[in-house]
């Protein structure tokens, strides 16, 4: 059986855009995206050239598409002004057109946050607000080196939502140093009382290349994670939140369409420095990735089409990058969407499919494979049976 994907399975997906901003005011201790400390003024308006010249160049993947989603994330985005997204969503949409009801998310740090400003990014065209809020407990903000305290994350909030976002998304972490079952549902629970449409709950993981991968803190132990866990699930549920990816949640189904074409394996567009993109090429069977120049520096001064990087990735690898990325969502996947995201027939996993049928991580019945309560929890072993 061959692994090459056949152009007549392959199917061509939804379009986002991935814009990314790599300037923060502080790396965080835990931060292993591509960030760089500001340390004085910030070339924006060289920065914003280099992202049209950079879409310029990547225009030809749209391949007919419109965009559906935006995303602007860092770094913190939020230290550009609104005058310059502006400047930036209306030359984006002169090259690529945008869908009619295309969802602009921009990701905000509360320590950059200002009424007038909120309200001038809702103007803007941004319809969609991400808010690193992380804890509402002061001590483990300092221990997160945030730039932000409790009150700033309160306000940013108040903000938002008197700027007219009525689509919000709070970012909460768990797991935190020395952080019991109790204050992780304080934090929980502060965040739902301001009734966000989504809520991005996760623990916080030790990356490599980090400040805490050097230093690591005292951390929960794993009953206590678990317990943590167990507590926060409920109360979501409680709360009217559904999960519809691991740590993500959602009510009254305001999703992240951004994130969910991700999650379905579906195309983007990435620019900005470090930024990357996953691309469909029907025709040639093949589904290619982009990746920008890091140092913010090198990105501006990249002579023209020489800003980014491409590759096709390899045969054997794009069904366990499909997996990777649906296998987070209860939702699971058709044997069709597979067949018509990566080109390959469903019977190269179908034996894997079954053997995890039998162990009850996954659910397979009407051509529609799904993960069990158990196999989410023993996400990283199911995925390791594909491997």
């Amino acid at each position: 059986m061959t692994l090459m994907p056949s152009p007549a399975l392959l199917q061509l997906p939804p379009l986002s855009l991935y814009v990314h901003i790599p300037w923060c005011v502080r790396k965080c201790p835990y931060c292993d995206f591509n960030s760089h400390e500001s340390n004085g003024e910030i070339p924006e308006a060289q920065y914003i050239d280099a992202l049209l010249q950079d879409f310029r160049n990547a225009q030809q993947y749209s391949q007919g598409r419109p965009i559906q989603s935006i995303f602007f994330g860092g770094g913190t985005p939020s230290l550009f002004s609104a005058p310059g997204y502006v400047r930036l969503l209306e030359g984006l949409q002169a090259i690529v057109p945008f869908a009619p009801d295309i969802e602009i998310t921009l990701e905000a740090n509360p320590g950059t946050a200002e009424r007038g400003k909120f309200a001038d990014y809702r103007r803007a065209g941004i319809n969609r607000l991400s808010i690193g809020v992380q804890s509402f407990d002061d001590l483990q903000l300092h221990s997160l080196g945030r730039i932000h305290g409790s009150d700033d994350a309160r306000a940013a909030i108040e903000f938002a939502r008197s700027a007219g976002f009525d689509n919000l998304n709070i970012d909460i972490m768990y797991g935190l140093r020395g952080q019991s079952t109790k204050d992780a549902m304080r934090d929980l629970e502060t965040a739902i009382a301001f009734e966000p449409e989504h809520l991005s709950w996760y623990q916080l993981t030790i990356e490599p290349n980090t400040e805490f991968y050097k230093r690591p803190p005292v951390l929960p132990e794993d009953d206590d994670l678990i317990d943590i866990q167990d507590s926060g699930l409920a109360l979501l549920q409680a709360n009217g939140y559904a999960r519809y990816e691991i740590s993500a949640f959602a009510k009254n189904a305001m999703m992240a369409r951004h994130n969910l074409n991700y999650w379905r394996f579906g195309d983007y567009i990435g620019i900005g420095a470090g930024a990357h993109g996953k691309i469909t090429q029907v025709e040639r069977g093949q589904i290619e990735r982009t990746r920008n120049k890091k140092q913010p520096e090198h990105y501006m001064n990249a002579d023209g089409k020489y800003m980014a990087e491409l590759a096709p990735i390899p045969a054997n690898e794009i069904a366990i990058e499909y997996l990777l990325n649906v296998l987070r969502m209860p939702e699971g996947f058709s044997t069709s969407a597979f067949e018509a995201a990566t080109g390959l027939g469903f019977e190269l996993i179908q034996k894997q499919v079954s053997s995890l049928q039998a162990q009850e991580l996954l659910s397979f019945e009407d051509a529609h494979v799904r993960p069990t309560e158990k196999g989410q929890q023993f996400l990283n072993s199911v995925l390791e049976t594909f491997l």
